[in-house]
């Protein structure tokens, strides 16, 4: 029986969410933070190509094509991990106030 607790009481300790409550939410914001960075200073791509087509006689001029180097690619990719672990924190968080809530 507890200190507090009186004849046939029994408190359940809450369980403590410790450092998890503000380590997972930090790390997915330092991970979309990083990724951010990194795509954002690896926007430019240098590279240059031809195509050759005698019989045409016309100039092939390659418009709407994207390049992306692989630092913004993984740039992008850490920032989209960084918005999972923010999703699933968030989800975690609702799921708990709901539960404690019943």
């Amino acid at each position: 029986m507890g200190e507090h607790n009186k004849l046939g009481e029994h408190n359940k300790p809450k369980p403590s969410r410790g450092v998890s409550a503000v380590v997972v939410p930090l790390l997915g914001l330092i991970a979309v933070i990083v990724g951010v960075v990194v795509a954002w200073n690896n926007q430019s791509t240098d590279f240059g190509w031809f195509a050759y087509a005698p019989l045409s006689e016309t100039v092939f001029i390659g418009n709407g094509a994207a390049m992306v180097s692989q630092g913004t690619q993984l740039g992008l990719a850490v920032t989209v991990l960084g918005l999972l672990v923010l999703a699933f924190w968030a989800g975690l968080a609702v799921g708990r106030r709901r539960h404690q809530n019943r």
